[in-house]
């Protein structure tokens, strides 16, 4: 199956990656570092599996039935973690939640849970071609909130974001007045070795787009999610 060629504003030339055809460019350079990006439209096979909607990026199960996993390459240790990706099969089109990855599968490929592949694709056909794209969250995705990880404490502490709108890139914490950026891990959450003290915490994330949002007060509350009242714009 042909990838389609783009046209993104101030893009200067092409590329094909794994069936992909990304812009370079301008366009490209929202972030640095992240292969997969907003107005671009990739390419792969879709399949299924059975799953609750928990996996790698440590999400509780139980979020809903239109969740997918990423390929190993495009999981890109966990950044697309909570992105939503609009999918098109042979039968129509799907909006589904990244909440684990695949390693088995190749680049563009993407596992999706069986009712999401239902919208797509005839079950019994079990691997089909597919094109897909990023999008932000859905209306119906609130503010985003954080939780602490079990087991964190004043020498080792881990936080995770959920339910943002859009690809998170990076979170920082503040330490001393500066913001120190903390460890992506591949489970999805952002990691202090060392620690950060007793709290409370003032973390700051960007997303893909480049926007960030502060918030102060996160507490040293393990597995308790902590909610806010602030949100990524969506594109």
């Amino acid at each position: 199956m042909a990838a389609p060629t783009l046209n993104l504003v101030g893009s200067t030339t092409q590329r094909k990656r794994f069936g992909v055809i990304a812009a370079v460019g301008s366009a490209a350079l929202l972030v640095a570092g992240c292969q997969i990006m907003p107005g671009q439209t990739y390419v792969g096979e879709g399949t299924y599996y059975a799953g609750d909607g928990s996996g790698n990026c440590s999400y509780p199960a139980g979020g809903g039935v239109l969740y997918a996993a990423m390929n190993e390459e495009d999981y890109e240790g966990s950044l697309n973690c909570g992105a939503y990706i609009e999918a098109t099969g042979p039968k129509g089109t799907v909006t589904v939640k990244v909440v684990d990855r695949c390693p088995e599968c190749a680049p563009g490929d993407v596992d999706f849970s069986p009712e999401a592949f239902d919208l797509i694709a005839n079950r019994v056909d079990g691997r089909v071609p597919i094109s897909w794209h990023l999008v932000s969250a859905p209306g119906s995705v609130g503010s985003l909130s954080f939780v602490v990880k079990d087991g964190s404490n004043p020498w080792w502490i881990a936080f995770q974001v959920r339910d943002h709108a859009n690809i998170v890139t990076t979170l920082e914490a503040q330490v001393a007045g500066a913001w120190v950026p903390l460890e992506r891990q591949q489970y999805n959450y952002f990691l202090a070795p060392s620690g950060l003290g007793t709290g409370p915490f003032a973390l700051r994330v960007t997303d893909i787009h480049g926007q960030q949002l502060v918030r102060a007060g996160i507490t040293l509350s393990p597995t308790v999610v902590q909610a806010t009242s602030l949100q990524f714009t969506r594109h």
